[in-house]
């Protein structure tokens, strides 16, 4: 038998109290509900707290590579170290930094130590690493939503949030591993 619902009745609201329902579902035999994925063992606020200082860790570092690739005139990734002959008949490794649409469309090339040259390549590097966490942690923060709204599609919300990790995982380490590989062969030239 059908009935009517009331007006502005919601099924998800105590109507004593106006405020959610919380629904839990049992947990399955010989395990927890929280262990279905590992983000959900931490108590939400925690979580919440941890991949917000995780994206304003990552948008500061990307500030502060940009800041020091203008700064620099460019970076090491772009640039180069090769054996040059002095002009008193010696040869060294001169290390360059290059900046791409700076100043021209060629970019512009500036001899730097060591040092610097280092640290420009690891900071290109870190950008890496602290971008995918920045996407990871945001993926982590919209997952109850996902889950949500994914749930009648052709591929669910929780395989949609483990396939976009894993992609942004293997990218992100096939661009390190990259980077680190040449990072190590420009260091070799002697």
């Amino acid at each position: 038998m059908y009935l009517p619902t009331p007006a502005g009745y919601n099924p998800f609201v105590d109507p004593s109290t106006d405020r959610a329902l919380k629904f839990e579902l049992p947990p399955a035999k010989g395990n927890t509900l929280s262990s279905l994925c590992p983000v959900d063992r931490m108590p939400r606020r925690r979580r919440n707290k941890i991949c917000i200082s995780i994206i304003a860790i990552g948008a500061l570092n990307f500030l502060v590579y940009t800041v020091m690739y203008a700064a620099l005139g460019g970076d090491a990734h772009n640039g180069e170290a090769l054996l040059v002959e002095r002009p008193d008949g010696t040869t060294q490794v001169a290390y360059y930094l290059r900046g791409h649409f700076i100043h021209t469309l060629d970019g512009q090339e500036a001899e730097v130590s060591r040092r610097v040259w280092i640290y420009s390549y690891l900071h290109s590097m870190s950008v890496f690493v602290t971008s995918a966490a920045m996407i990871i942690s945001m993926l982590v923060l919209a997952r109850p939503h996902i889950l949500a709204t994914m749930r009648d599609g052709w591929i669910s919300g929780q395989t949609f949030v483990t396939a976009f990790g894993t992609i942004v995982i293997l990218i992100t380490s096939a661009a390190l591993f990259v980077f680190a590989w040449d990072f190590v062969a420009q260091l070799g030239v002697e």
